[in-house]
C-alpha cells in the first residue's frame, strides 16, 4: 500500500495559492483514478482506491502546512506504511512554475511542511514530487509569496503542470522511483509555451 499526501492549507482562502499546489495535484489524481477523497481521519481528508493495481490512500492533511507531518505520521502508523511507500507532493521554490521533479530522501530545504513530515516519520526516505513555483521578487518575503494566488500566466500553465505531476505519481507506483527520476528530472520549461 502507498500513502500519497498532497501538502497545503485548508480553506477556500488558500485554494489557488502557490503553497497549495499539492492539494491541486491530489484532487486531480483522485479524479483521474476515480477515487473519492471523502473521509476524515487523523486530521486529514482521505480517499482509498487503486493506482496501477496498487492500493493507495490519498490524503490532504487539514492541519495547516507547518503541521503536515502530524497527519501523515498518524496515517502511516495506523495503516503500517513505511516511509519508502509514502509519496509527498509539495511546492518548491527552487524550480520555476511548470517544472516537476522527483526525489527520494534528502533534507527539507527550509520547507516547513517537509520539516514536519520528516520529524513525524522519523526518516527521510519518502518520495517527493517537487512542484516548481518560482521565487519571489527581490525584497518580497517567501512566507507571503507562497500564500499568494498564482498569477494569471501561472494559472495558464497550471493544468499541464498538475497533469505532469499526476503522471509522475503514477510512474513512481508503476515503474519505481529511479525510472521516474530518469524520465521526469529534466528541464521542461523554457518559457510559458515551450518545452525543451
Amino acid at each position: 500500500m502507498k500513502l500519497i499526501a498532497g501538502l497545503g492549507n485548508p480553506g477556500v482562502r488558500y485554494s489557488y495559492s502557490r503553497h497549495n499546489i499539492g492539494f491541486l495535484v491530489l484532487d486531480a489524481l483522485a479524479r483521474l483514478e476515480g477515487i473519492e477523497i471523502n473521509r476524515e481521519k487523523f486530521g486529514s481528508c482521505i480517499g482509498r482506491g487503486m493506482v496501477s493495481g496498487v492500493p493507495v490512500i490519498l490524503t490532504k492533511p487539514q492541519t495547516f502546512m507547518n503541521l503536515s507531518g502530524v497527519a501523515v505520521g498518524k496515517l502511516s502508523g495506523y495503516f503500517g506504511i513505511n516511509a519508502e511507500d509514502i509519496i509527498i507532493v509539495h511546492d518548491d521554490m527552487d524550480f520555476p512554475i511548470g517544472d516537476v521533479r522527483v526525489k527520494i530522501g534528502g533534507g527539507a530545504g527550509g520547507h516547513k511542511g517537509l520539516i514536519s513530515v520528516i520529524d513525524h516519520l522519523g526518516g527521510l526516505e519518502f518520495v517527493r514530487i517537487r512542484m516548481g513555483i518560482g521565487r519571489p521578487d527581490a525584497g518580497e518575503m517567501a512566507e507571503g509569496y507562497v500564500l499568494e494566488r498564482f498569477s494569471e500566466n501561472e494559472m495558464q500553465m497550471l493544468p499541464r503542470t498538475v497533469e505532469r505531476a499526476c503522471d509522475a505519481v503514477i510512474e513512481v507506483i508503476s515503474s519505481g522511483v529511479q525510472a521516474t527520476m530518469n524520465k521526469f528530472n529534466v528541464r521542461v520549461t523554457k518559457n510559458l509555451n515551450e518545452e525543451v
